[in-house]
């Protein structure tokens, strides 16, 4: 039996602007390190993947995180070999960073109540 309607299909992604992508850096990466240590790559396919491909990070945008995060001590930084062989900066999350991740959690969370608070105001 053959169906003849159009298959289901997501809406097209709108667009995520760079002001909202620079806002959620921070708490983005903070929250990939606290999983567990992690090298540039593997966190920039992790913020695709959490984010199911809309956000595509580049690494001229991740390293000035991750730098401006050591500088501010909330991550630690150490080269080791992989599996392969290769050298690769491992970044790890410290407690100040914990401690950071918590406030802008707490931030973050006050602005989604008020957006969804408008929002459902805009659907009545």
């Amino acid at each position: 039996m053959y169906s003849t309607s159009m298959p289901e299909r997501d809406p097209p992604a709108v667009p995520i602007s760079k002001d909202l992508v620079a806002a959620s850096a921070v708490p983005l990466v903070l929250s990939i390190l606290r999983e567990g240590d992690s090298y540039g790559y593997a966190i920039i396919r992790r913020v695709s993947e959490l984010s199911e491909g809309r956000l595509q990070w580049t690494e001229g945008m991740l390293y000035p995180v991750l730098h401006r995060l050591e500088a501010q001590g909330l991550v630690s930084s150490a080269w080791r070999d992989a599996e392969n062989g290769r050298r690769r900066k491992y970044y790890r999350i410290r407690r100040e960073g914990l401690a950071e991740l918590d406030s802008q959690r707490g931030q973050w969370d006050a602005v989604l109540s008020a957006l969804r608070r408008t929002f459902l105001d805009q659907g009545r």
